[in-house]
């Protein structure tokens, strides 16, 4: 019985510290710059340009968009507030949309909020769109990012990257999508 403990134990301890450190990666600067930078999956004409609040209803555009996946924002389970302790990883995402805004100002990126599962639909709406502001507001306030070149959405519980009803880290996140190749 105690080997079979012991066992567990050492599992369980060397998977926590992979799991931390999935969690904790940030990707980089230059990562952000190259995922948000890359040719749109599909090419819109001119004159089939949405608003930008027709973009967030159209799931094809979304996914012809530019896009990364920020997990490291460690949301808490039901909060949208980002720390401080979070700003050293928000200013990975600062540096990366600096130096793209200076190569081409009128790019604009849909910062979307994501939940996981657990609670109510209306409730992780809710706090979707509250993430999403909160990044928005961080990345305007403390790095100078201009509001002009974002725009906010939450998508609640809509689009889990892990398909699980219970809460799950990997669901709370937001993702940079770079929308100006389809907006008017």
């Amino acid at each position: 019985m105690k080997r079979r403990t012991l066992l567990a134990g050492l599992i369980a301890a060397a998977a926590m510290p992979a799991a931390a450190l999935a969690q904790a990666t940030t990707p980089s600067e230059n990562q952000i710059m190259r995922q948000l930078e890359a040719a749109p999956r599909r090419r819109v004409r001119p004159e089939e340009r949405v608003t930008v609040q027709e973009f967030k209803r159209r799931p094809e555009l979304r996914r012809a968009a530019p896009s990364i996946e920020i997990q490291s924002i460690n949301f808490e389970f039901g909060s949208a507030e980002i720390s401080r302790s979070q700003y050293g990883k928000v200013e990975q995402i600062a540096r990366a949309l600096e130096r793209i805004l200076s190569r081409r100002r009128n790019v604009r990126v849909l910062i979307e909020g994501h939940t996981d599962a657990v609670g109510s639909a209306y409730s992780n709406q809710i706090l979707s769109e509250r993430r999403a502001g909160s990044l928005k507001r961080v990345l305007v306030r403390h790095f100078g990012i201009p509001a002009r070149a974002l725009e906010t959405v939450g998508y609640g519980e809509e689009f889990l990257l892990v398909p699980t009803q219970n809460e799950n880290w990997e669901n709370r996140r937001v993702t940079l999508r770079r929308i100006d190749d389809f907006v008017r």
